[in-house]
């Protein structure tokens, strides 16, 4: 018999296990409260982590073609420069991360889960949920299904229906973001350390990168979108390097968000629902690995329910395979993002270089 489930949220979490679910036959509807094609941000980094598990998908060869490969990430801190070189994990010839535009990955995504017979509501969330899974919609519209997936980002409403309790801290950063175009010496991600700031560029195609800054003891606070690329030249103003090149192209589209993380401290699930990416574990940028564990959530999700036909014990198993990864790369997150505001830059390498080597483990 056909087993169904009703995804909420239409992003990277969610469009990745609709896909993997589909692939095994079940039938598959997303709801998103957002408008059909509504994404946020310039770009974002695929690790390995993220390519292998889309690769399983037989997706990450799309990526490659929208994006940017790279092998390094470059952190210059004054005259000094320490270069990471992080392992493949998808096979010879192939990059061990991919840099690429947001709209092209959810193009990627959702193309397949079409492709498959996944069909995607927008412009309608989740209302209610009851124990027989009923889920009320608010457009008042009803869905049955076998299985309810969370993947409603850091605010989740779904969460919050189930009563389920995370974390969700302010670390005190906003980070900057401004799409430029790739200077020719951006083959990988570069990373600098100013005075008070951290700031890099991150190529997402042959032709386009985005410039990134993270501003560190400031409040999270809004600012009007007309002043934020003056704003964000003025803070770059301190730093040295070829970064400071890449100024007078920040003219437009600045993206400021704060950066947050959330963490759900007991079950991830309740009876036949389960949060999954940013709704049950959402790191600070700084890892570079928030798209990784939301697709591999969706890849895991989708394994474990292929293994067990009850639904619940495939939940607690799925669980009991992310809990400990996942908590870890938000922690280290953490203490990064605190590192960073106490300016000791240099001790944030080996933080980082130790979690990617971590997260090069199988999921």
């Amino acid at each position: 018999m056909t087993r169904s489930v009703v995804v909420a949220g239409a992003g990277i979490a969610g469009l990745t296990a609709a896909t993997a679910l589909a692939r095994q036959g079940w039938t598959v509807e997303i709801v998103e409260i957002r408008p059909e094609g509504a994404t946020a941000g310039w770009g974002l980094t695929l690790t390995g982590p993220s390519l292998r598990a889309l690769d399983s998908l037989g997706l990450a060869d799309a990526c490659v073609e929208r994006g940017y490969g790279m092998t390094t990430i470059t952190n210059v801190d004054g005259a000094a420069a320490e270069t990471i070189d992080l392992p493949g994990l998808i096979g010879p010839g192939r990059p061990s991360m991919v840099g690429i535009a947001r709209p092209d990955l959810h193009a990627v995504l959702r193309d397949e889960a079409l492709r498959l017979g996944v069909r995607i509501t927008c412009q309608a969330g989740v209302a209610a949920i009851d124990s027989r899974m009923s889920i009320k919609l608010t457009d008042g519209t009803t869905r049955h299904a076998d299985l309810m997936i969370g993947a409603d980002g850091i605010r989740s409403h779904v969460r919050d229906l189930l009563g389920l309790q995370a974390t969700v801290r302010y670390h005190g950063q906003m980070v900057w973001r401004a799409r430029v175009r790739r200077p020719t010496w951006a083959t990988g991600i570069v990373t600098y350390a100013g005075p008070a700031m951290t700031a890099g560029v991150v190529p997402i195609s042959h032709r386009d990168a985005y410039v990134f800054l993270t501003e560190n003891g400031v409040a999270a606070t809004v600012l009007p979108d007309n002043e934020l690329p003056t704003r964000m030249r003025d803070l770059l103003g301190p730093f040295t390097g070829r970064i400071t090149d890449l100024c007078p192209q920040i003219q437009e589209s600045v993206v400021r968000r704060p950066v947050r993380t959330a963490l759900i401290e007991g079950p991830w699930s309740q009876g036949r629902c389960v949060m999954i990416g940013d709704a049950a574990h959402a790191p600070c940028p700084q890892m570079a690995s928030g798209a990784a564990l939301a697709i591999e959530d969706g890849v895991v999700l989708a394994e474990e329910l292929d293994i067990h036909s009850d639904v619940t014990s495939a939940l607690a198993a799925f669980e009991n395979r992310r809990r400990e990864r996942c908590t870890a790369l938000v922690k280290t997150s953490e203490e990064i993002a605190a590192l960073e505001g106490r300016q000791r830059h240099r001790e944030t390498y080996p933080l980082t270089a130790k979690c990617h080597s971590r997260m090069a483990l199988p999921a």
